[in-house]
């Protein structure tokens, strides 16, 4: 057994291999312990957009410090958070009214989900408290989250027979419209809310699908009464294209969560958007109808401040057009590549996969990669590309050239 007491994610200890010391990091590159550098293709988990030890993010930490690390929300207040609140409505164009933190994406959506049920619950409509998912959904690791993840065929599955009962349809891009309408029909009455992760369903097999299908969802839910959230922890700030997916849409879903690049990847931090409808129903002399939540670290003045910094960023240096050009390079060096071992390759803004048919032949990828200077983790079927936006042209193909070049010598 190793002696190491850490006790690392997703990670079988007997049979993994061990973990590649990382002394530093920046902009796109891990430096080793060995000396060597490694070109980050998935950014951490998809959450440093704008690479490593940014100096605008140092100095927003390090200038938010020096007046206070945190302070609690409960019965206190500060400038950081109001202000990263306000700053997130605007970005929605104050279809949102509201902002709730949380200090991860999977707590956000604990979040998401309570005010959901709790709605109705508050307004006296008690049937109405499952919620639809989708097959393929990875919405977190919280218990609560787990449970409107893909039941059968998720990181999860261990756990589904002892979490809450919820509805499954297919994944959105097999789904048929003609499946949900009757769905909708028939369980109306049972439903608080219908979660999804808009256009690219992330660590469930990275299903990407067309805005016409959220678009249909809406109008669904209007009609019947039911809420809909958007996870937006991977879709947003940019990994889709846009700003959010749901900019790609013509409208906005009644609760959205972010998370992930929120901060660049400094800090754990998530936030819950609600509109004003579903924060009136909370708004009561009765104290038992509020929201009964809070994690310790809610509204963190030192994540906020960074995240503030963060989308200042994304917006002074135009980080749409950069992605746009990343999109561009996947889209040209991805697509064009096929291999006998290969079902299937798409792309979608800074997204990039490679879905194979056995996922034992990706057993190697990752040292290959490591081989070749370029960081990547595959998982399950899927090698894939999710780097900061910081990437140059030149990084990209180089990237993507790396995942290509595995299948004719890494094999």
């Amino acid at each position: 057994m190793r002696k190491n007491a850490l006790w690392y994610p997703y990670t079988q200890h007997k049979t993994a291999g061990i973990p590649l010391k990382i002394i530093s990091a920046k902009n796109k590159f891990l430096y080793l312990e060995d000396g060597s550098r490694l070109l980050d293709g998935i950014s951490s988990w998809w959450c440093v957009i704008h690479g490593y030890n940014h100096p605008r993010l140092n100095k927003a930490a390090i200038q938010q410090i020096k007046k206070m690390s945190h302070v609690m929300l409960g019965g206190l207040s500060h400038h950081p958070a109001e202000q990263l609140a306000d700053k997130l409505l605007s970005l929605t164009h104050s279809h949102f009214s509201h902002v709730f933190f949380s200090d991860s994406g999977s707590v956000g959506i604990e979040v998401a989900l309570k005010m959901a049920i709790q709605y109705f619950q508050n307004q006296g409509m008690h049937s109405k408290h499952k919620v639809l998912a989708f097959k393929n959904a990875y919405h977190g690791d919280t218990t609560g989250a787990m449970s409107v993840s893909d039941p059968d065929d998720g990181m999860h599955q261990l756990f589904h027979p002892l979490l809450p009962k919820h509805f499954f349809l297919d994944n959105p891009l097999t789904l048929s419209l003609d499946q949900v309408n009757h769905f909708f029909a028939q369980h109306h009455h049972e439903l608080a809310a219908c979660i999804i992760e808009p256009l690219l369903q992330a660590a469930g097999g990275f299903v990407m699908y067309p805005p016409s299908f959220l678009n249909h969802l809406k109008t669904l839910c209007e009609t019947y009464n039911v809420l809909l959230i958007y996870d937006e922890i991977a879709t947003g700030f940019g990994r889709t294209g846009s700003l959010f997916a749901s900019h790609q849409t013509d409208h906005y879903p009644d609760i959205m969560v972010l998370g992930k690049g929120l901060t660049g990847g400094y800090l754990g931090l998530s936030a819950t958007l609600s509109t004003f409808k579903i924060f009136n129903a909370f708004y009561d002399d009765h104290a038992q109808k509020a929201l009964m939540h809070g994690p310790t670290f809610t509204g963190n003045p030192l994540a906020c401040a960074i995240a503030l910094e963060s989308i200042a960023i994304f917006e002074d240096l135009f980080y749409l057009d950069k992605i746009k050009i990343i999109e561009q390079e996947l889209n040209h060096h991805l697509l064009s590549f096929s291999h006998s071992k290969i079902k299937n390759s798409r792309v979608l803004g800074a997204t990039g996969v490679i879905e194979v048919y056995n996922a034992q032949d990706l057993k190697k990828a990752s040292a290959f990669a490591k081989d070749h200077g370029v960081w990547l983790r595959p998982f399950d079927k899927y090698l894939y590309t999710m780097p900061a936006y910081t990437l140059t042209k030149k990084e990209c193909a180089y990237i993507v050239n790396v995942m290509c070049q595995y299948f004719n010598k890494g094999l």
